[in-house]
């Protein structure tokens, strides 16, 4: 499943750098890289680029991760109306072990950054952020590395999760082994983390999808994952600083984390 959906990921980057490249040689190599900072209204998408085994760790299923984030832009006056491209490629010590890269708004101002998975040859994985900045398509903001290579981390959501008006983001630290749910806050432009739970995970080794995710059904923002014996929905909220839990259920399988995150 995971290649199916890889395949097509390849044929719309096929398009997405086709597109660059036109808008490119039309306005000449100062427009290389992305239309200028001051072009751009907002993100609209974002995909991975570039495939590559140079990286064959396997928690997704295959050894095939990716070597470049392409991220669509909606453009603005006063240079022109329309739409373009970033791409941002990583050095060969980097890949992005992901499954899709997310549109999460980290600084609530109503427009997403790109919420991605990185992993590193020798320190394993990191949560990063990335977006728009002086230079164009940046990375913003990053967790440190686990430390470790061949160690992963499976995001969850972003979302004001104790309602005081910043933004948090959650994640589970090495699903397969830690299981340990954090939580960063966004703060002037850093991810600082405020809180963890131990025993939860959202995701099996081997398998293409992250299960699990954010739900808003009542009371406000709360996290859906599973216990460390994936027998249970667990689900999560911040308050007063602490991860607070209680039981969604049990686990039939993908419709069961489908269910809870639609309230039902």
């Amino acid at each position: 499943m995971r290649r199916f959906l890889r395949d097509w990921r390849k044929i719309l980057t096929i398009g997405k750098t086709l597109r660059a490249v036109a808008l490119a040689a039309l306005a000449g190599p100062a427009a290389a890289a992305g239309p200028g900072v001051i072009c751009v209204e907002a993100i609209t998408g974002a995909d991975y680029a570039l495939p590559t085994t140079r990286y064959p760790h396997g928690a997704l299923g295959d050894d095939e991760e990716w070597g470049a984030l392409v991220v669509g832009v909606a453009l603005k006056m006063p240079c022109r109306a329309g739409a373009s491209n970033y791409q941002a490629t990583l050095p060969e010590e980097l890949v992005f072990e992901d499954v899709s890269p997310r549109l999460w708004d980290m600084t609530g101002d109503g427009k997403p950054e790109v919420v991605v998975v990185e992993s590193h040859a020798d320190k394993g994985a990191r949560l990063a952020v990335w977006g728009i900045g002086e230079t164009g398509l940046e990375r913003l903001a990053a967790t440190e590395f686990i430390g470790t290579r061949n160690r992963w981390l499976a995001p969850v959501g972003a979302a004001d999760l104790d309602g005081d008006g910043a933004v948090e983001l959650a994640f589970v630290d090495r699903p397969h082994l830690a299981r340990v749910l954090r939580v960063f806050r966004w703060v002037d432009g850093q991810l600082v983390e405020i809180a963890s739970l131990s025993g939860v995970t959202n995701h099996r080794f081997g398998a293409s999808v992250i299960e699990g995710g954010l739900r808003d059904c009542d009371g406000g923002p709360e996290l859906v994952v599973a216990d460390a014996d994936w027998r249970r929905l667990v689900g999560v909220r911040l308050v007063e600083g602490v991860l607070d839990t209680r039981d969604l259920g049990g686990i039939a399988g993908p419709e069961s984390f489908e269910a809870a995150r639609a309230c039902r």
